[in-house]
């Protein structure tokens, strides 16, 4: 039995549950790169790429409150072609950009929609592979979208028949086969997912699927080097199961108060939440103003969660905003080199004893 009392185990991580929610979250929210959470849900990361005809494009960061004045939000980090951009008050977003942004998660759809306009919402979806994952996936997704699973192994369809509602379309097939996407109308879909545990499979049905007029496609691809290759190219969105799960190591490995932690471009950068302890004796944060910490160059305190449950508020700090015990403060991390710097910054020293 898995389990303190069994293998003296303290935490369980099912990679194929962590990959599910990854992927559950960006058919939410379409018109994402990446969606992360933290705070129990509160406050998302959210990476989108900036769209020529959006409400905020072509505008600088400062003119963000006034064109959107009822979202909570904070752009934490900016990549220009690959290479990134102080996300200063004067920067200026520009088409293609791809933009971090830090937001209450009650106003995301609200921001998605001044950087990238809103994307029509997803209704038919496609998945290539029945596997753990694709299981796993048309099991939460069946009530409420229009499923189609297409899988190699008779026997697998018969099992995944067994497991799924009768309104879940079960095809034998190969998920790279065109006459089979052809037939059963590929261009028609929303979301086109290829997640076989095959790499090369899953970049080419998903090339086929976007080629043949899928609207939005993702492959699962185990292979960093090939994920990082196929991200933003033909396939929308490359998923690399390491790097969902990651972030769950991570926040057991961190030092400090860390809550959550979440790996960004490709490794070298990281997005930590981490929990204010003490007093203004024994913190380096409680009790201070936010212009009295001093944070490593080009790492950004996006924002912070205050209080518990229904009594939280997502505040997005100023330079007078003052720490309070218990805060939960979520930093970018541009440089992954000054993740020891940052930890520090939530332990507190040896005369504090909560």
């Amino acid at each position: 039995m898995l389990g303190k009392s069994g293998f003296a185990v303290n935490n369980v991580i099912c990679p194929e549950e962590s990959v599910m929610r990854y992927i559950e979250q960006l058919i939410q929210y379409p018109e994402a790169l990446q969606v992360l959470e933290f705070a129990d849900g509160r406050v998302s990361l959210i990476v989108v790429r900036a769209a020529a005809d959006s409400l905020l494009v072509n505008h600088t960061i400062a003119e963000f409150r006034d064109r959107l004045p009822d979202a909570e939000m904070r752009v934490v980090a900016l990549y220009r072609q690959d290479t990134q951009v102080d996300a200063l008050p004067e920067t200026r977003i520009l088409p293609g950009d791809e933009v971090f942004v830090l937001a209450d998660t009650r106003k995301i759809t609200a921001v998605l929609a001044g950087i990238h306009k809103t994307d029509q919402p997803v209704k038919r979806l496609m998945l290539a592979g029945g596997g753990k994952v694709g299981l796993r996936l048309a099991r939460i997704l069946a009530d409420q979208y229009d499923v189609k699973v297409i899988e190699r192994d008779k026997n697998r369809c018969a099992y995944l028949a067994s497991q799924l509602p009768s309104s879940t379309l079960i095809l034998n097939g190969d998920g790279a086969d065109e006459d089979l996407l052809h037939e059963e109308s590929v261009n028609e879909m929303d979301l086109f997912l290829s997640l076989t545990s095959d790499d090369e499979d899953n970049i080419m049905s998903a090339m086929l699927a976007k080629r043949m007029g899928a609207r939005r496609v993702m492959a699962l691809i185990n292979r960093r080097a090939y994920a990082d290759m196929m991200q933003g190219s033909t396939i929308d969105i490359a998923i690399s199961p390491a790097q969902t799960v990651i972030g769950e190591l991570l926040a057991h490995l961190r030092r400090g108060d860390v809550a959550a932690v979440h790996s960004l471009r490709r490794g070298a950068a990281e997005a930590l939440e981490g929990i204010a302890r003490g007093d203004i004796k024994t913190s380096k944060l409680v009790g201070r103003r936010v212009e009295q910490i001093k944070l490593p160059q080009g790492v950004s305190m996006g924002a912070i969660v205050r209080g518990e449950g229904s009594y939280s508020e997502v505040l997005m700090p100023h330079h007078n905003t003052l720490i309070q015990a218990d805060d939960h403060i979520i930093m970018f991390i541009p440089n992954k080199r000054d993740v020891r710097a940052v930890e520090k910054l939530f332990q507190v020293s040896a005369t504090f004893f909560g």
